[in-house]
C-alpha cells in the first residue's frame, strides 16, 4: 500500500536537506529520500574538506614568506593533521549520523535507497511506494566525469572523493583537467611536497574566467614548481608497476597518482523521469522560475545546468519552498551568481565575463586595476599577485560582471557582487568611500580605469 505524503524529496545534498527540512517545519510531511550521505557531496568530498586542505596549504605558504619579511622559518609539512581534521572534524569518518539527526528533528521522514518516479506524484524506494500530494523535488546532483580517453577507464585514478579521503601525499601527481577542481588540488598537494603536473586540454586554464585570470594563475603555478600542460591532448592512459601514465602524442607524463578533474555529469539516469515526461538522458533539467520542472516536480542544484555550487543549490530551495508553500516572492535570477576558485591568490567572479558579454552582444568597457599596485598589495609585499577586472555596461552604467584575484578575492568579491545583484550605477560607485588601505580598495582604482 502506498504511502501518502504532501512532498517527495529525492536528494539531500544542500539544497535537497535545506528544502525538506523547511517544509516538514512549515507542517507539511515529507519523505527525504537519499542513497548515499545526508548533505550531499559538499560537506564529505567537495567544499568543507577541501577548503580545509587549502587552508593548511596556505598556511605553508605563509610560513614561506616569513624571510626577508619577520625573520626566518624551516617549513615541514606534514599531511597527517590534515587528513585527521578531514576525517574527525569535517566528515565524522564519512558518516552521516548529525546530518540524518538534523534532518529528522526537523520532521522529516529519512528514507534510505534509490528513488525513482513511477508515476505523476508517485516515487518508489525500493519495496516502499509513496504518493505525494503537492509533488516532487529533485536535487541528484552530480558525479565525477571521466573523458573518454583510450584505457582511462582501465585506471584506478582518484576523483576529488578519493583525493579528499588520502592518509599521504603522493611524491608525485598528475592532474587531468584545468578548471577550479584540479587547480586547487594541484596547489595544495604541491605545497605539501608533490610534484605535481596539470594537464588541460584547452589552451588556459579555468577556461570559464577572464583571461587575466588564467594567465595569472599559470605565472603563479611556474613559480612554485608546478608544470601546466594546456593545449594537450591526451591520447591515452595506463598503470603499471605503481605508476600512473598520460599519453600525450609522442610523449608520456608519469606520476605516483592521477587524479581526474574533467567535470561532472547530472545524476539523472534511472530516475524514471520519463514517468513525468522528462528526459533522463538530457545534460540538465530546464526549470522555470519558480524552479518547476514540470506538473509536480521542482528541480533544484546541479541538475538545473545554473552553477554547480552550493550557494547556488540553497538560494533556488528558498524559490522552490516558497511555491510549493505557496508563498508570495521573488522568481529565480541568475545574473549575479558569484564563483570562487580558492587557490592562492583566489579566482572570485560574478555575472559575465568580458567575452561572455561580449558573445551577448553587449557593449561594454572593462577596467583593470593590479593589487600589487595599491596600498594594501606593496605592504602585502610577497603573496601579492592579482587584480580587479570590472565589465561595465556602456548602455545601461552598471556593472555586469566583476573579477577579484588576489588575497582574500572571494571576501572582496562581496562588495561586487552586492554591485551587480542590485544593478547600482558606476556613477554611484566612484562616489563610495573605500576604506584605506584595504584590498578591496583597488575596486576604486578599477573603477577609475573604466574610463581609460
Amino acid at each position: 500500500m502506498a504511502e501518502e505524503v504532501d512532498v517527495v524529496v529525492i536528494g539531500l545534498g544542500p539544497g535537497g536537506e535545506d528544502a525538506a527540512g523547511r517544509l516538514a517545519e512549515a507542517g507539511l510531511s515529507v519523505a527525504a529520500v537519499e542513497s548515499r550521505l545526508v548533505g550531499g557531496e559538499c560537506p564529505y568530498y567537495a567544499c568543507v574538506p577541501t577548503k580545509m586542505m587549502v587552508r593548511a596549504a596556505g598556511l605553508i605558504a605563509d610560513g614561506t614568506r616569513i624571510p626577508g619579511m619577520a625573520g626566518d622559518s624551516i617549513i615541514r609539512p606534514d599531511w597527517a593533521p590534515v587528513a585527521a581534521r578531514i576525517c574527525d572534524e569535517a566528515t565524522g569518518s564519512w558518516t552521516d549520523t548529525a546530518a540524518a539527526d538534523r534532518l529528522t528533528g526537523k520532521g522529516a521522514r529519512l528514507v534510505r535507497g534509490e528513488g525513482r518516479i513511477t508515476g505523476p506524484r508517485e516515487v518508489t524506494v525500493g519495496d516502499r511506494v509513496f504518493r505525494a500530494r503537492r509533488g516532487i523535488l529533485l536535487n541528484t546532483g552530480t558525479a565525477p566525469s571521466a573523458p573518454p580517453v583510450d584505457g582511462l577507464a582501465d585506471v584506478p585514478y582518484w576523483t576529488n572523493r578519493e583525493a579528499v579521503q588520502a592518509t599521504e601525499v603522493p611524491e608525485s601527481l598528475l592532474v587531468l583537467g584545468g578548471g577550479a577542481v584540479g587547480v586547487e588540488m594541484a596547489q595544495v598537494f604541491s605545497r605539501f611536497d608533490s610534484r605535481v603536473t596539470v594537464v588541460e586540454a584547452a589552451d588556459r586554464l579555468l577556461l570559464n574566467e577572464e583571461p587575466e585570470s588564467s594567465g595569472l594563475l599559470r605565472q603563479v603555478f611556474e613559480r612554485e614548481g608546478i608544470g601546466v600542460r594546456t593545449g594537450a591532448k591526451v591520447t591515452g592512459a595506463s598503470y603499471a608497476n605503481g605508476e600512473f601514465r598520460l599519453h600525450l602524442g609522442d610523449e608520456t607524463l608519469a606520476a605516483d597518482r592521477l587524479l581526474v578533474a574533467t567535470g561532472r555529469r547530472p545524476n539523472l539516469k534511472g530516475l524514471g523521469l520519463d514517468a513525468v515526461g522528462l528526459d533522463e538522458n538530457a545534460r540538465r533539467l530546464d526549470v522555470d522560475g519558480h524552479m518547476r520542472a514540470a506538473d509536480g516536480v521542482w528541480a533544484i542544484g546541479d541538475i538545473t545546468g545554473k552553477g554547480a555550487f552550493t550557494h547556488v543549490s540553497m538560494y533556488q530551495a528558498s524559490v522552490a519552498v516558497r511555491d510549493i508553500l505557496g508563498e508570495e516572492g521573488p522568481q529565480a535570477a541568475y545574473r549575479a551568481v558569484p564563483r570562487v576558485t580558492f587557490t592562492d591568490p583566489e579566482i572570485a567572479s560574478v555575472g559575465l565575463t568580458e567575452a561572455q558579454a561580449r558573445d551577448q552582444n553587449l557593449p561594454v568597457r572593462t577596467g583593470l586595476a593590479p593589487i600589487p599596485e595599491s596600498a594594501r598589495g606593496w605592504i602585502q609585499k610577497v603573496g601579492n599577485d592579482g587584480f580587479v577586472k570590472l565589465v561595465e555596461s556602456t548602455e545601461w552604467g552598471v556593472l555586469v560582471g566583476a573579477t577579484a584575484a588576489g588575497p582574500a578575492g572571494g571576501e572582496v568579491l562581496g562588495a561586487l557582487a552586492v554591485a551587480v545583484h542590485t544593478e547600482a550605477p558606476t556613477a554611484a560607485l566612484r562616489e563610495m568611500i573605500y576604506a584605506y588601505p584595504t584590498f578591496h580598495r583597488t575596486i576604486e582604482t578599477a573603477l577609475a580605469a573604466l574610463d581609460g
